[in-house]
């Protein structure tokens, strides 16, 4: 079943309508499909990144869908002179991913760094080879990032790593990849990469698939200061590895507004309804049900109940961290699986490259 055959690309509605009959076959087809997915290692995860894209992930891996999850090491290298903490970052992404649902033992869920999968970075030569500079130089992600990391010397990887971006999905020939609106550009370049591929080297037998864009329903979560994305560089986060009483404390501070009556209304009062859908997220419920519970209660009420809720809702995953953190030969030996598995998938993938392109010996 090509659910996408007939539809036009080149809108932003034509990519949710894509997405909405993607998320339909998976959920027919869970294993006809291949999932790439993962972070760069900057520092532990947020509650930012467990709603807003991290359980969607553990949801799609529970329906069955193959999943490899690449930790991009290389690419922290881009835009931050902190190589020194990248090993231990590995292993803290590892734990939220493992505590947070990740099973790295159903034999088809794969964690693994991409600088330890020589075979993944070595498509990075010939993928560079079917892109332009110009094409590089105009993707809004990376103009993006560079600003956001206020660089003024600009290295060659912070431009190709879009290209090195497509290497990580198309070793394992990834058909998923949930990113939200702003990764889009990133995923429209490894389709273009893939397509130029196929067209040039292997026209009667494609080697790569083009992957589809899933896009995540869930809301943006703003940070504590209730204006800006929740993010670590920003000191406006709530970390999964913290404990009860520094999510007391962190929320404690978080900004609302003058108004009394608690409402829901992300539009005209960000801070609150950030707050407001903290609370519904943890618990299952609306988050205009929960502002016209604490109704005339005010940020002091409303506080309490995202203290509670969240503390609550977080319990268990804080206390699978806790063991694990006690057990870091065991998180090593399940980087080193998908390592091992990563390697075969992409020693396979390059003999094929290297095949259709007349490299063989």
């Amino acid at each position: 079943m090509d659910t996408h055959e007939h539809l036009e690309y080149g809108t932003f509605e034509a990519t949710l309508e894509r997405s909405r009959l993607l998320e339909k076959d998976i959920l027919e087809n869970p294993t006809k499909h291949k999932l790439l997915t993962g972070d760069r290692p900057t520092g532990r995860l947020h509650v930012g990144h467990l709603f807003g894209s991290l359980q969607n992930r553990v949801r799609l891996h529970k329906l069955g869908v193959p999943t490899f999850i690449v930790i991009a090491d290389y690419q922290v290298l881009t835009d931050r002179d902190t190589y020194e903490s990248i090993a231990e970052n590995v292993l803290q992404l590892t734990i939220d991913y493992i505590a947070a649902g990740i099973d790295p033992h159903d034999g088809k869920t794969f964690i693994f760094p991409h600088s330890h999968v020589p075979e993944l970075n070595q498509l990075l030569l010939p993928f560079l080879t079917l892109v332009t500079m110009a094409e590089l130089d105009r993707n809004p992600t990376v103009k993006e990032e560079i600003a956001a990391a206020g660089l003024t010397r600009i290295n060659a990887g912070m431009y190709t790593y879009p290209v090195h971006q497509a290497a990580d999905i198309l070793f394992c020939k990834g058909t998923v990849v949930p990113v939200g609106k702003d990764q889009l550009p990133h995923l429209e370049l490894t389709r273009t990469i893939a397509r130029r591929f196929n067209n040039r080297f292997a026209e009667h037998k494609p080697v790569f698939p083009e992957p589809q864009p899933l896009l995540s329903e869930a809301p943006i979560i703003l940070g504590l200061d209730g204006s800006q994305k929740m993010s670590k560089s920003r000191n406006n986060a709530i970390m999964l590895s913290a404990d009860e009483d520094e999510t007391a404390r962190l929320i404690k501070r978080a900004k609302t507004d003058s108004e009394r009556r608690i409402t829901f209304d992300p539009t005209n009062r960000p801070e609150v309804s950030n707050l407001v859908m903290l609370a519904a997220l943890s618990t299952g419920r609306k988050p205009e049900e929960i502002a016209e519970e604490i109704g005339d209660g005010g940020g002091g009420k409303l506080k309490q109940v995202v203290t509670e809720s969240l503390n609550e809702y977080l319990r268990p995953l804080r206390a699978r961290r806790k063991e694990l953190e006690q057990n870091l030969d065991y998180v090593r030996d399940v980087l080193r699986q998908g390592v091992a598995a990563a390697r075969e998938e992409a020693i396979q993938t390059l003999n094929e490259v290297r095949e259709v392109m007349n490299m063989t010996l």
